[in-house]
């Protein structure tokens, strides 16, 4: 190791300290998992598909019978598809595989931290990252962010590597960490690019120019990690693939720049939920500003301990006073910085498409800052601008806690007593320097850890505790948001009326993502919910009737059935493990199929029924809605315990 990081010299209580956080981070995020069913019954579709189909599994087809894409490269599905390839359709083969990527995550981060700054350092961080509330809703649920935040994670990790070394191999992992990001979840890896790429530039060990060449072979590792999935599936032609979900054109270089890039920033999201977009910086998705972390949605995620990480993180920098160019302890600080300031900004003002449970991707940068600026400025706390510096950093934390914690008034109101309490004392000991020695001192470091942590823990407790169903899912307890604002009325999905709960006792029965009396929650121009239809943003509850019907003769037809948008198709191919036409995709407004191209395939006799409503009826298109005012037209209706279908064989 060289310039300011000494090798880490391993303790003999590190070795049982990192197998509880390992063991016990494990053990957490399995406990309850079950009740989470199909999570997000719209990735749970395509992974049974892509269990099914290899073309599925490639091109990340919702259907079995590659109608259409989801509206994501297919990488997060991968090792999904393949777990439920080796242990059948069930929630525990969806779920277990983002476990395992979380567990991964706060292993990798503490090896990365502890690096440059010691066990304690990463230690610390891997725990904050475990405890972060949008960490344990996301390492336990199955959209793109668990693989996601892993791979950025390793290109951290590669990058300090990097900076140590000065060899170019290290640069080519970050390249390839990141173009597998893009495969994951396109744009967003693209957020740490920056950091990354500075970092290296201002403490790479080799000459600028080696630098500058070296950063670009990262560059090239990027394109061909990220480009060969791309190429295939511009260059092969349309009739040969699925359509590619999200986009207008069918087209994976509109989806990324469009649906899923700059419409994400400026609202303008061709085909989104709001046909034309939010443009400004409010509507549906939230109010934009330097605030946005902070606010009722994203406050009770994320927010706990960012205000700690700015404090410590820029107080270890300043520590560092004149160490060398190269300094490691400093690179690191910078590269985690920069994430959180890169990150948390774009987030803060983008107008498109946002929802809280995004803000994982900051968890790790506070984590890590956490981590290194702890033991940072208590390493120098015989200073005193050192000891002012933690003192400031529990009472910001303090005061954080008090303001989220209060959001929900009846969620453990004693909490923020006690957060205040032991706050108090922990500043009081940091502030004296006698409290900050010998046994003394482990109480105030005792402390300071209770009054940072207490709040997130409880909130991430009570993520394990409670089933998160639907596309928009939060963590912890409800604080009265809005849609599009940490979920329907700030809850945790698409379930009791929006408040993220099943009823109390409710059970999701075997196949179907957590049915509820009366059916599905309703969305604006959806189904009306009569037997568990599902909507523009909640899986399909089928009955046992109606899975029957869709099983009758189900190997005679390429699609057992057809719905309008992802969801409300997904939990009939769940529960039947058959395919079903997703028209129109995840909102029901992609022009897929058009309307000839569905009438020739019920001409071909290769669907068999069509189940009326979901989706936003039409959506920008009117793909969608052309296909159902054709068959209510020319077949006849029949319903079956609610759902309202048609026999397009008749």
């Amino acid at each position: 190791m060289h310039d300011g990081a000494p090798r880490p010299v391993r303790t003999r209580w590190e070795p049982w300290a990192a197998a509880a956080l390992i063991l016990g981070t494990a053990v957490a995020y399995l406990v309850n998992l079950s009740s989470n069913g199909w999570a997000n019954s719209f990735y749970s579709a395509a992974v049974q598909a892509g269990s099914q189909s290899w073309e599925a599994f490639f091109f990340g087809s919702s259907d079995a019978a590659n109608s259409i894409t989801v509206d994501k490269p297919p990488m997060s599905l991968w090792l999904m598809e393949l777990s439920v390839r080796v242990f059948g359709l069930n929630s525990w083969a969806i779920l277990v595989p983002q476990v395992l990527l979380g567990v991964a995550s706060v292993t990798l981060l503490w090896r990365t931290v502890r690096r440059q700054w010691g066990p304690a350092a990463g230690l610390l961080a891997g725990l904050v990252l475990a405890l972060t509330p949008v960490a344990a809703l996301m390492f336990r649920f199955n959209n793109p962010d668990a693989l996601l935040v892993l791979l950025m994670i390793a290109a951290v990790w590669a990058t300090m590597r990097a900076v140590e070394t000065g060899r170019t191999r290290w640069l080519v992992v970050v390249g390839t960490m990141v173009g597998l990001g893009f495969l994951t979840k396109q744009l967003q890896v693209m957020l740490v690019v920056p950091p990354l790429a500075l970092t290296y530039l201002l403490a790479g060990r080799v000459s600028l120019r080696r630098r500058i060449l070296q950063l670009c072979a990262a560059l090239g590792a990027m394109i061909v990690s990220a480009g060969w999935w791309i190429a295939v599936v511009e260059l092969l032609p349309a009739s040969s693939r699925p359509w590619i979900g999200g986009s207008q054109n069918n087209s994976i270089l509109e989806l990324t720049l469009g649906y899923n890039g700059l419409g994400r920033l400026n609202g303008e999201e061709t085909g989104s939920v709001t046909p034309g977009g939010g443009g400004g910086g409010g509507g549906m998705w939230g109010e934009t500003g330097i605030l946005r972390m902070f606010d009722a949605s994203q406050g009770g995620q994320i927010a706990w301990l960012v205000p700690a990480a700015l404090i410590l993180g820029i107080a270890a920098i300043v520590l560092r006073g004149r160490a060398p160019r190269t300094d490691q302890r400093r690179a690191a600080l910078i590269v985690w910085g920069l994430w959180l300031l890169v990150t948390g900004l774009t987030f803060s003002f983008m107008a498109g498409i946002f929802h809280s449970y995004y803000t994982v991707a900051l968890a790790p940068a506070v984590a890590a800052l956490v981590g290194m600026g702890s033991v940072a400025l208590w390493r120098a706390r015989e200073r005193l601008v050192a000891r002012i510096a933690l003192a400031a950093t529990v009472v910001a934390t303090v005061v954080t806690s008090w303001i989220l914690l209060s959001r929900s008034a009846s969620f453990v109101p004693w909490l923020k007593v006690v957060v205040v309490l032991v706050g108090v004392l922990a500043v009081v000991g940091l502030l004296v320097p006698r409290l900050t020695r010998g046994r003394l001192a482990a109480v105030t470091v005792l402390a300071a850890v209770i009054a940072g942590l207490a709040g997130p823990t409880a909130y991430a407790a009570n993520t394990i505790a409670t089933p998160h169903q639907g596309s928009i899912v939060t963590a912890g307890p409800n604080t009265g948001g809005g849609f599009g604002r940490g979920g329907m009325d700030g809850g945790r999905g698409m379930r009791d009326g929006g408040a993220g709960r099943m009823p109390a006792g409710g059970q999701a029965p075997t196949g179907a993502p957590g049915q509820l009396p009366g059916g599905a929650a309703q969305m604006p121009g959806g189904a009306d919910g009569g037997g568990g239809m599902g909507g523009l943003l909640d899986g399909s509850t089928p009955s046992a009737e109606m899975v029957a019907l869709l099983e009758e003769n189900s190997d005679s037809y390429t699609w057992v059935a057809a719905a309008i948008g992802s969801n409300a198709a997904s939990g009939y191919q769940l529960a039947t493990e058959d395919p079903v036409m997703p028209i129109g995709g995840f909102n029901g407004s992609d022009p897929s199929p058009t309307l000839a191209e569905f009438q020739q395939y019920v001409a071909d006799g290769e669907i068999h029924w069509f189940i009326a409503g979901g989706g936003m009826g039409g959506g920008a298109s009117g793909t969608s809605a052309e296909i159902s005012e054709w068959v209510t037209a020319t077949f006849t209706a029949q319903t079956v315990d609610g759902v309202t279908l048609y026999d397009l064989t008749a």
